[in-house]
């Protein structure tokens, strides 16, 4: 195994035709974002290159975007690092993400039909069914499928523009806590899908608002760190 120390399997496939650059952009923020590469580790362009089937060109472009938008760290003489987010940098996100979301609980409240409901139905029982067999990837996916359907309910495209600019930091913050919120998280969500078929404006806006604070304050007391 490579320094890189990715797991087997984990780095995708690159497709074809396409520009070169921007499927290896693609393919490093997955692996950054799913934490195959983890804050802090060290990203060699040779290896990255070795392991993306590519030269190093596209690596160093690659990351020199990923760097420009905060998800890697280039440092004098050292190389490419993950970036490691600080605790405030990860408050500040999950508060603009709890507010995005209350407010799309409301409106998914106001627009859901039943061909809504019944979807978000099935992307909760899919959750469910990934924390009961411990699998922390497909839950971390199934979690950001509810949180994009309920936005799509919403009905709102400049909000739910807003939203996906968040998603992949939200995946980021939200895998290292999936184990720790479990079921939890998933009976909130059932929580959720009642009040938005009660068209509860409200109660759908109080469950969104505590569940996003309840997943705020797990990041934050992750590994028993305090809450700051």
């Amino acid at each position: 195994m490579l320094s890189t120390g990715l797991p087997p399997g984990a780095v995708p496939k690159l497709e074809r035709p396409g520009p070169l650059r921007e499927r290896v952009y693609e393919a490093l923020l997955e692996l950054i974002t799913t934490r195959a590469l983890r804050p802090g580790q060290h990203l060699v362009e040779t290896e990255l290159a070795s392991h993306l089937g590519v030269s190093r060109q596209p690596v160093r472009e690659a990351l020199q975007r990923l760097n420009t938008e905060g998800w890697v760290d280039l440092r004098p003489a050292q190389g490419a690092f993950v970036h490691e987010p600080t605790e405030a940098e990860a408050d500040q996100l999950l508060v603009v993400r709890a507010l995005l979301e209350t407010e799309a609980a409301r409106l998914a409240a106001v627009n859901s039909s039943a061909h809504g409901l019944t979807r978000l139905d099935r992307l909760c029982q899919t959750g469910e069914e990934a924390v009961a067999a411990d699998d922390v990837d497909a839950a971390v996916a199934a979690n950001a499928a509810f949180h994009a359907y309920v936005m799509e309910l919403a009905g709102n495209a400049v909000l739910g523009e807003l939203a996906a600019q968040v998603d992949r930091r939200v995946r980021w913050y939200y895998t290292p806590v999936a184990r720790q919120r479990g079921v939890q998280s998933w009976i909130e969500h059932r929580e959720l899908i009642e009040a938005i078929a009660a068209r509860d404006e409200a109660g759908a806006q109080q469950v969104m608002r505590a569940h996003t604070e309840h997943t705020r304050t797990s990041y934050h007391q992750r590994d028993g760190r305090p809450h700051e």
